[in-house]
This record gives structure tokens, sequence and C-alpha cells, in this order.
């Protein structure tokens, strides 16, 4: 598992519409989701390859056995038909940019 960090001075100032940029630059149709504290979705999976990115907040996912906090900035790939669990961390909404392969 792999978490990719927003690096400010390759990729600009953190917004919601840079993160969304630079998910949808790789073949993904973007949407923004806010979740509140205390959500969580059981383990699922999706017929397509995901990426999911935090604007804000802090979001547990695990997959394959192993577990990554996405913070503000952070982008995880979820391959097609592989299990996960997603969790909102803390007291803060999470602010989500989630990206679905396109094609």
């Amino acid at each position: 598992m792999q978490v990719e960090h927003w690096h400010e001075e390759r990729d600009g100032p953190l917004t919601e519409r840079a993160l969304r940029d630079k998910i949808a630059s790789r073949g993904f149709s973007v949407s923004r989701y806010v979740y509140p504290p205390g959500t969580f979705f059981p383990a699922h999976d999706h017929g397509v390859d995901k990426i999911d990115g935090v604007v804000s907040g802090r979001l547990r996912l695990t997959m394959s056995g192993q577990e990554a906090v996405l913070e503000a900035g952070d982008l995880l790939l979820v391959p097609k038909h592989v299990m996960h669990t997603a969790e909102v961390v803390g007291e803060e909404p999470v602010v989500s940019m989630d990206g679905v392969r396109v094609g």
C-alpha cells in the first residue's frame, strides 16, 4: 500500500481544485464527499480502480492486511476487486476527493 503525499514545491498549494485536477489527470472521474466523525465503511470492494484523496481530516484505510491513515494531500490507489475498509479518524470531518477510473 503506497500513500502518495502532496508536495507543495512540486504540486503547488493544496486546494480542493488542485487535488481534484491531480486525480483527474490520471484518468479518473472525481467526486467530492464529506464524511462526518464516526463514519465507517465495512469491508467492501469496487469493480473499478479508485483513488481516495484527502483534502482535510484523517481517513484510515485498511487493505490487504496493511493500514494507512491519509491526511491532507494524501492519495491512495485502491485497485479494483481488492477488499478494504475506511474510517474517519478523530473529531474532524473528512473532505474527500473520490476518483473512479474512467473507461
